[in-house]
């Protein structure tokens, strides 16, 4: 079995990704942070179900590409499913749960990258939500005291 590159492997995420709709695509170079992989790809989807749907179509066309595949998690709930391809990991979210472990910014040393293809947006990820600030304890009221009206 041929061994593709980390390159034609992200290519064929992206271009899975695509088929199915994924929004929001960003392919991450980490190569010079981790020896672990080389690129994660992360895509947003709107439902669990599209979320299953597109890391299963990423994942056989890894195999259709000749590409060996360490495994997938997260399939059961669809909020976040992970396809390990060894040099490229794909994250497939949805919305909330996309913005809420921001993994762009955890991952922000690597270079976003849309070489592949101009529909890859090279958009900046999204803000984090800022948390609400805790509320100071709130005075003690203060004792009232009655006058009496003179007449």
């Amino acid at each position: 079995m041929k061994t593709l590159s980390p390159l034609a492997k992200k290519k064929a995420v992206i271009a899975a990704l695509e088929d199915i709709k994924a929004h929001d695509i960003q392919a991450i170079d980490v190569r010079k942070l981790t020896a672990f992989f080389d690129w994660i790809i992360v895509a947003s989807a709107d439902s669990a179900r599209q979320s299953k749907a597109l890391a299963r179509h990423v994942r056989d066309a890894l195999k259709d590409a000749g590409s060996d595949l360490i495994g997938t998690e997260g399939e059961e709930s669809g909020e976040w499913v992970l396809v390990d391809a060894g040099d490229v990991v794909a994250h497939v979210m949805q919305p909330a749960v996309r913005s809420h472990y921001n993994l762009e910014e955890l991952w922000g040393e690597g270079r976003f990258d849309s070489m592949v293809n101009s529909t890859v947006p090279a958009t900046k990820p999204k803000a984090r939500a800022a948390k609400p600030k805790t509320r100071a304890a709130k005075p003690k009221a203060r004792a009232t005291v009655r006058r009496s009206r003179a007449s």
